[in-house]
């Protein structure tokens, strides 16, 4: 028996596998635990194997094509379409098989284990700061309900904590000063492990050729830079920079009808870390392009002129996601274009 496909519809502790002819007529339906999905693929060599880009699926995918299977990973939102009737588990393996045979589906690149490494290193510091932020906003809380009430931003809380736990006279109940005292030193804690994942992120930046590529964009640092490299792997992926931005969200969203395009807001489509990354690197930089001679700065000022500010960060993003994947692609490393020449007054 020979399969074609064999769709792989993963689960934490059993699998649904579904393996199709050429034809896409289902011949084996099977479920098994995780650890036999492996043995069970061996047994049909030369056939597909289609899952979802879900967890664990790089993992299996990397071992199978270690055994010299074709892998093709898919993103959910472009399986579901072909389940049929109710959802389950065989139906999803199913769906997954019909997906991976049609010629214009979209395929999720297999991921090394160092880049899934490095994702998982930003996944953690991504919590660590959320917990700082939540721990910042619960210590402004709960001295509100006490009558103090504290500015915005890290520093100003930090100064005003220093202000009453710190000072000669005790202005809050001892238990509560202890309280505070002790979600300060949890504070400066979570500063220590988040610097701690900086350095490592700058010190990977650095080894790293594509990262130290990026480096040379405006507005893009060590976060960015290692996280796009984790992410994107290789830019051949891609057919241009703007399929890049759209992977990442930040293209118009598109609604036509009756051959009238409409353009809407930015689609927030794939990771909401990178793209949130970008655009804060974007609105940093943003200022400085601005203010200079070059294209991009002529362009931006021209953008400001008629759109809101945010608008023009979410904009340069993008163009910022177009220059990631030239450099990566090609290899080249960024250089401004040169501001336009000034002409020389005419004389009276």
């Amino acid at each position: 028996m020979q399969l074609s496909i064999i769709g792989i519809d993963l689960g934490k502790t059993s699998c649904s596998l579904v393996g199709v002819d050429a034809a896409g007529k289902v011949l084996v339906r099977r479920r098994m635990r995780r650890d036999a999905v492996v043995t069970f693929c061996s047994k049909y060599p030369g056939s597909i194997i289609a899952m979802e880009a879900c967890c664990g699926a790089h993992h299996i995918g990397r071992t199978l094509a270690a055994k010299g299977f074709e892998i093709r990973l898919m993103s959910p939102e472009y399986v579901r379409p072909y389940v049929k009737a109710q959802k389950n588990d065989d139906r999803d393996a199913e769906a997954i098989a019909e997906a991976a045979g049609r010629p214009t589906m979209r395929f999720v690149t297999l991921k090394s284990e160092e880049q899934l490494d490095m994702q998982t290193l930003h996944r953690v510091r991504d919590r660590l700061v959320g917990d700082r932020t939540s721990l910042m906003n619960q210590i402004r809380s709960l001295l509100l309900e006490r009558g103090h009430i504290v500015a915005q931003g890290r520093a100003r809380l930090a100064v005003a904590l220093a202000e009453l736990l710190d000072g000669k006279e005790r202005v809050l109940a001892a238990r509560i000063h202890e309280l505070i005292a002790d979600m300060r030193r949890q504070w400066v804690a979570l500063d220590e492990r988040i610097k701690a994942f900086d350095a490592e992120f700058a010190a990977a930046a650095k080894a790293q050729d594509g990262a130290k590529r990026l480096l040379s964009i405006p507005g893009i640092g060590a976060l960015n830079a290692t996280a796009l490299v984790a992410a994107v792997g290789d830019a051949g992926t891609f057919a241009r920079g703007r399929d890049l931005a759209a992977w990442l969200g930040l293209v118009p969203r598109q609604v036509t009808t009756g051959g009238r395009p409409k353009l809407l807001g930015i689609t927030k489509r794939g990771s909401k870390y990178l793209r949130k990354m970008l655009i804060q690197g974007a609105r940093a930089a943003l200022p400085t392009l601005k203010a200079g001679d070059t294209p991009v700065g002529v362009w931006l000022r021209g953008l400001l002129a008629r759109a809101h500010l945010n608008t023009a960060v979410v904009a340069l993003a993008a163009k910022m996601a177009r220059t990631v994947w030239a450099l990566l692609r090609h290899g080249d490393v960024y250089k401004a274009a040169p501001a336009a020449p000034v002409a020389a007054p005419v004389a009276a």
